[in-house]
């Protein structure tokens, strides 16, 4: 029998149970004839969690024109994965079933600029954050072009839709719903009196909108992105607004609907 034509890569964490899913998958997959690529996939499957889905997303940040994910979790229910470690069965006939459908969620993208003229570019699934190495970060913040406010605290967070409910929402962000193409800025324990002031709650900003940070000091800052860490000195600038590109994961009978997995997460069962 001739293969599907579809290309499929497998990525998985550590954990004995993902990599246990991670061989029977592939195996299910070889047999109904699907192509394992790893180099230039059609559908990436991520095994384990929400980290192992925006480990998936990093490898691939740079064909996201060309790819499609679906997350499959072998422990608690994450944002990203619409297939438990015992539906198997059920995410291989969904992908014989395909036609290329895909729910599309927008992504962050943030430019560095440093002193010297050096520019680092980054794509970012949840948030970046920056802060200040060893002390209070101090930070002029431009939305739009219009100079809104000089922040003092630990440092400030952005973050995609899909992204609110990460460490946006324990911050005291708000939740968007991912089709929402809008970014939102939210402070990390903020300097506020009498002397200093910023507006002290998170802030929503339209993809037309760009956000605009300059560090008030030369100094370390530490940029998180997703899952990663950077340490720059002397940074100019940093730009944040909505990338060009969006992230496609596989619409499938089985994807679940953003605001089942808010309820999932955060609130369970609701009592009758």
């Amino acid at each position: 029998m001739k293969n599907t034509g579809k290309r499929v890569d497998l990525i998985a964490n550590r954990k004995p149970q993902s990599q246990k899913v991670l061989h029977k998958l592939r195996e299910k997959l070889k047999k109904q004839h699907f192509i394992i690529n790893d180099t230039n996939p059609d559908i990436v499957i991520s095994i384990g969690g929400d980290g192992m889905l925006l480990s998936a997303f990093h490898k691939y940040e740079n064909q996201l024109d060309k790819v499609r994910f679906v997350g499959v979790h072998t422990g608690h229910l994450g944002f990203y994965t619409d297939y438990r470690d015992f539906e198997l069965d059920q995410l291989v006939a969904n992908l014989q079933l395909d036609s290329g459908a895909k729910v599309s969620y927008p992504v962050l993208n943030v430019k560095v600029t440093l002193e010297n003229g050096d520019v680092k570019t980054f794509r970012a699934l949840n948030e970046a954050s920056i802060r200040r190495s060893d002390r209070t970060m101090v930070a002029d913040i431009i939305i739009n072009h219009v100079p809104f406010e000089r922040f003092r605290g630990d440092g400030v967070t952005v973050s995609t839709p899909t992204g609110s409910t990460a460490y946006n929402k324990s911050l005291g962000g708000a939740v968007l719903h991912p089709t929402i193409e809008a970014l939102q800025l939210t402070e990390i324990a903020s300097l506020n009196n009498r002397v200093y002031r910023t507006l002290g709650s998170s802030i929503i900003v339209p993809k037309k909108d760009k956000i605009e940070l300059l560090p008030t000091r030369n100094d370390y800052h530490t940029l998180s992105v997703d899952n990663s860490t950077y340490s720059f000195r002397n940074i100019e600038r940093i730009d944040y607004q909505i990338d060009h590109h969006k992230i496609h994961f596989l619409a499938t009978p089985s994807h679940t609907s953003f605001w089942n997995r808010v309820k999932d997460a955060f609130i369970g069962e609701v009592d009758e």
